[in-house]
């Protein structure tokens, strides 16, 4: 019966993972060990628990930033491909955890263990993701929100009943949404200055975020760069 992650005894290890060898999971390990950021963010835990009576997840989910800085600090190689997998996603990045006395920050930890994941195209990212890649493509084409027609349960079945109440009123949220941003074309509603976007796709590629997003969704990708270098060439 696999631990939760409160009750988690490093003692008493269980290999979740078998289908990933130790290498691999030692690899991704210093991956995220070696990022710049990483001293930064890990001081070492004494178990006080604040992290935890702070975190919005952990009352939701089995979700602990404390067993994430526990883990780190001993560098449990096992435990850590757990989180990757298992729990990453999970977090709410609100950083109520860097409160921590010790200064730690479990919340920076995971948006580490995440880039690690997407950057080494692990499934459960993908899967995690896999319902959000409609909102990116919206982002990063038209830097701005997106169109409440998006908010489908198929879509975001984590989200819980509240998109499910949302869809069946769709009919009064169109009424007070410009036509134009109802068929996804939101320059009617947020229009974003040309320069603004071009500076954006240019951020994109530069920063590393095209190929992350590679990894995650290959068409999604190939239609991003598609658009972005046609404008970046005309721009």
């Amino acid at each position: 019966m696999p631990t939760t992650s409160e009750n988690w005894n490093p003692g008493k290890a269980v290999d979740r993972h078998p289908e990933a060898t130790y290498e691999e999971k030692e690899r991704l390990f210093l991956e995220v060990k070696n990022d710049t950021r990483y001293e930064d963010f890990l001081y070492g835990c004494y178990e006080c628990g604040i992290c935890v009576s702070a975190c919005p997840s952990a009352r939701f989910y089995d979700f602990s930033p404390r067993v994430i800085a526990q883990a780190m600090a001993r560098e449990d190689v096992e435990r850590i491909y757990d989180i990757i997998t298992e729990d990453i996603w999970n977090c709410a990045q609100c950083f109520s955890c860097v409160r921590c006395p010790r200064q730690n920050n479990p919340g920076g930890l995971v948006t580490i263990l995440r880039e690690v994941s997407l950057k080494n195209g692990l499934q459960e990212s993908k899967d995690a993701l896999q319902g959000y890649s409609r909102v990116i493509y919206k982002v990063m084409l038209k830097g701005n929100q997106v169109s409440p027609d998006m908010l489908q349960p198929d879509f975001f079945p984590d989200w819980g009943p509240w998109v499910q109440n949302f869809s069946q009123n769709m009919q009064v949220w169109r009424k007070a949404i410009p036509m134009d941003s109802i068929r996804g074309v939101t320059d009617a509603a947020w229009r974003t200055d040309r320069k603004t976007l071009l500076e954006l796709y240019t951020i994109w590629f530069e920063s590393g975020n095209m190929d992350i997003i590679k990894e995650l969704d290959e068409s999604l990708y190939d239609l991003l760069t598609d658009v972005m270098n046609e404008e970046l060439e005309e721009g």
